[in-house]
């Protein structure tokens, strides 16, 4: 049996997200290489519920992976381990947690406007756009470069003028 090796210096982070058309959504994870003589290569563990890996990918002695066929407004978490010739893996880095951009949620009405609600990226900045008749748009709002990966509310006080209005995102 193989010895168990340790996972130095393996710090998981998002690098981007990005939107494929029909499939879903992906996302490219980094990490720095295992300082381990006897690494042999890494793997990524996927999964929707925190601690909960569902998927497993090898990507040999690549130090990056991209995932993909994530789903809008899902929450993913993700860690990843060296393993050794053996097939002997560490212990799993920290966890990162990914939720997906490209979701627009309306959360409710009132006097005061329309309540959107949407997942954002880091390193990316949102326009929030209407339209009465699905043909013309108009930026009713922008979003700050986001620095996290978070839900954003938005409030369109305008919306109460309107019989009916749609709304759509575009990610930059």
């Amino acid at each position: 049996m193989g010895k168990t090796i340790g996972l130095l210096g393996a710090i998981l982070s998002c690098v981007s997200g990005s939107v494929a058309t029909q499939a879903g959504q992906s996302v490219t994870l980094a990490w720095h290489p295992n300082a381990t003589p006897d690494t042999m290569g890494y793997a990524v563990y996927s999964g929707s519920q925190s601690g909960n890996y569902s998927s497993r990918l090898d990507v040999g002695t690549n130090t990056t992976a991209t995932i993909s066929g994530l789903k809008e407004g899902q929450t993913n978490y993700f860690v990843v381990t060296a393993y050794n010739s053996a097939r002997v893996e560490s212990i799993p880095s920290s966890e990162v947690a990914y939720l997906v951009p490209g979701m627009l949620r309306l959360i409710g009405t009132s006097q005061s406007g329309a309540t959107l609600k949407f997942p954002v990226a880091p390193g990316h900045w949102y326009d929030v756009q209407a339209s009465t008749d699905l043909k013309s748009w108009a930026s009713i709002g922008q979003t700050a470069v986001a620095a996290t990966n978070s839900w954003v509310n938005f409030q369109d006080t305008n919306s109460g003028s309107f019989p009916r209005r749609y709304y759509r995102l575009v990610m930059h």
